[in-house]
């Protein structure tokens, strides 16, 4: 399945039990690198639509963890008033060209959800015409792993997640 949304410059392509998405940022490949590096940065754009982020622990070095918790703020949204916790642990960190970490639905103690699937994560950022291509790269345990995400609506929330980058980059830059 692939699927390119002109509107946002997102593609996705699933294949079995790996989702492949890209987009390019119209910011430097050392800024973008830097607001997925940072807690400060995170809080003001990490999130789908009408989710904010308030708790994010990060200790963003190779075997460092990202425990952070999305909360919805959108009166309108059925989610309202949910919590959605989340738990990143950090294998390769490549300052300003990659990231690679294991992804993982956790309780409010960091402990990870055991039925939930797990997804190792390769971001890579590249120098595209004065612009940063990411192109994120996930692996799941199964096809039925990624199916279960992505029947969550797991794509709507990171096409949402990555509108919200997109805006606060043109607000930093």
């Amino acid at each position: 399945m692939t699927t390119d949304n002109a509107a946002n410059k997102m593609t996705s392509r699933a294949e079995g039990r790996e989702l492949i998405l890209e987009r390019i940022f119209d910011a430097p490949r050392e800024l973008v690198f830097k607001v997925f590096s940072e807690s400060e940065h995170l809080k003001r754009w990490f999130g789908p639509k009408g989710w904010t982020l308030p708790v994010s622990n990060l200790d963003f070095r190779p075997g460092g963890v990202w425990h952070y918790c999305m909360k919805c703020t959108d009166e309108s949204n059925e989610y309202y008033g949910q919590e959605s916790w989340g738990k990143t642990v950090y294998h390769e960190i490549v300052e300003p060209e990659r990231i690679v970490y294991v992804d993982s639905f956790s309780d409010a103690e960091g402990h990870i959800v055991k039925d939930m699937p797990e997804t190792l994560i390769t971001m890579t950022f590249v120098e595209h015409e004065g612009k940063t291509k990411l192109i994120n790269h996930a692996q799941y345990a199964s096809a039925e792993a990624l199916k279960t995400v992505m029947d969550m609506g797991m794509l709507q929330g990171i096409t949402e997640t990555w509108d919200n980058l997109d805006k606060y980059l043109e607000e930093i830059k």
